[in-house]
């Protein structure tokens, strides 16, 4: 990747990952002309402790099927190669330091934005970041005033992506798959196809 280039940055479980993360990254792309978006695959999140992870080789194999269809997406083993716990600030100050001349976009939803200055060590986070690029998510409504004065700079490097708003969770999938329910719509055909054949989330 060349000097002066903007790199996205999609960071998270993806237990699994579902055509709501696939259109953040390519709506992000598009609309804030980033030359490419890496995804970034949470090992072991230390916010979700409440229940049992599906194996990372799955989710980087989920991962690696929407990956493969986009030549400007790519996949970033930062965490997978370093032992816990991966906090954001850690992981983006990594990506910071092999590519200091790129443009940094951390790529978030509005649930966790609200939730950022909660973070571990949030300043030094948003320090290592150029841009935080939002998606809007229903029945939110984000104070960014309030919010940066808990978190002094964090109004200046935020952008809310316009005209995307998605409803899709990976634990609503979970929940359907696990019921017997509809769910594959909410997915890329090929990873429906991976999820059937090694028979995740049924309980």
């Amino acid at each position: 990747m060349s000097l002066h280039q903007s790199l996205g940055y999609l960071g998270g479980t993806f237990d699994p990952p579902h055509l709501g993360h696939e259109m953040l990254a390519r709506e992000a792309m598009y609309q804030l002309n980033l030359d490419a978006v890496m995804w970034l695959i949470t090992p072991d999140p230390p916010h979700k402790t409440e229940r049992e992870i599906t194996p990372v080789a799955s989710r980087l194999d989920m991962v690696n099927l929407i990956v493969s269809r986009h030549d400007k997406f790519s996949i970033s083993e930062v965490d997978l190669q370093r032992p816990p716990p991966h906090f954001a600030v850690d992981t983006v100050e990594i990506i910071k330091d092999q590519h200091p001349d790129l443009k940094l976009v951390y790529i978030i939803g509005e649930d966790s934005l609200r939730d950022l200055p909660e973070w571990y060590q949030p300043e030094r986070f948003l320090a290592a970041i150029d841009q935080l690029a939002v998606a809007p998510r229903p029945g939110f409504s984000t104070d960014l005033e309030s919010l940066d004065d808990k978190l002094a700079g964090l109004k200046d490097k935020t952008t809310f992506l316009k005209e995307i708003m998605v409803e899709i969770s990976s634990s609503l999938i979970r929940e359907r798959i696990e019921s017997g329910g509809d769910y594959d719509h909410f997915l890329a055909g090929d990873v429906v196809e991976y999820i059937q054949k090694n028979h995740l989330y049924l309980g």
